[in-house]
């Protein structure tokens, strides 16, 4: 048997096109949604994943701004910059790149951004809303975990996820987004992590597994059973002389193993990750569109 791929690209594709109709819908309400976003330094990576957003936001009509400061600024002034974003109405999202320099506390400037505007969902007041089941922006790469699932007809629903990773930016939070009692999640959930005893064992029982150890093909197909969907979250660096780079990007699944054996999986590159700038799109929006209805609940009591 030969999986399904799941590709996010595809699916990102159709949530896009959702997401410039919503947009124009805004605008045609004087609303234009904005993101802010904060740069600091010149990281290659982090240039590249600003880079990414940014179009994203382009292709789907969302205004965007990137405020860059040097490697060199202060933690002061780095909360400068999100303070003035909290109170100017225009942005309706804020992003702050990570990771930030050292001599910055991450921690400090995620709890000054505002949680209405925290697109990133990493605000504790938001990161407490979503295990209580309260309205809040969704974590961007949990989320599209879950839009992988349900929009390729693999709804969570009574089957049983097995998440291999305990971090605070996916397992934590998709673990707390599948035990709630709503459509597209009411899953039974087994954290995994490197503590896990006979690890293989409980992987082997999941309806889906989720890989996000950030350890290079730690899933082999022996711990995975026939039938099960694999959601491939790792983006891990390999040597490789034949790339142009010296390297190349592998999942922390085996994917050539077991995508001869399970229902279906997601490659890497081309899974998991275009999902992730999506949802921040989609973040914006309903951020902008919180604003709006606000608005008409002003007028009603007006």
């Amino acid at each position: 048997m030969t999986a399904r791929i799941l590709r996010g690209t595809e699916t990102s594709a159709l949530i896009r096109d959702e997401l410039r109709d919503r947009v124009t819908a805004l605008r045609e309400h004087g609303i234009v949604p904005a993101l802010g976003v904060v740069l600091v330094g010149e990281d290659p990576a982090s240039v590249s994943y600003v880079t990414a957003k940014a179009k994203g936001a382009a292709e789907v009509g969302i205004d965007e701004e990137t405020i860059r400061l040097p490697a060199a600024a202060s933690e002061l002034e780095v909360l400068q910059v999100v303070r003035r974003l909290n109170a100017d109405p225009r942005f309706h999202g804020i992003l702050v790149q990570l990771p930030l320099p050292g001599h910055i506390k991450s921690e400090r400037i995620i709890e000054a951004t505002s949680p209405e505007k925290d697109v990133d969902a990493f605000h504790p007041i938001n990161v407490g809303r979503l295990l209580r089941g309260e309205p809040c922006p969704l974590p961007c790469t949990p989320h599209g975990v879950v839009q992988m699932l349900v929009r390729n007809g693999y709804d969570p629903g009574g089957r049983h996820v097995v998440i291999c990773g305990r971090s605070n930016l996916v397992g934590k939070p998709l673990a707390a987004m599948l035990i709630q009692k709503r459509p597209g999640a009411n899953a039974t959930v087994t954290l995994c992590h490197t503590g896990t005893r006979n690890l293989a064992a409980i992987t082997r029982q999941a309806d889906i597994l989720v890989a996000a150890m950030g350890r290079p093909r730690a899933i082999t197909a022996d711990m995975v059973s026939s039938g099960t969907v694999v959601i491939d979250v790792g983006v891990n660096r390999i040597p490789d002389a034949a790339a142009p780079k010296g390297f190349r990007l592998v999942g922390d699944c085996n994917f050539e193993a077991l995508k001869e054996t399970v229902e279906a999986i997601t490659p890497v590159p081309g899974g998991v990750g275009p999902m992730t700038v999506t949802m921040l799109l989609l973040n914006v929006v309903e951020a902008a569109e919180r604003v709006l209805a606000a608005r008409g609940e002003e007028r009603k009591t007006a």
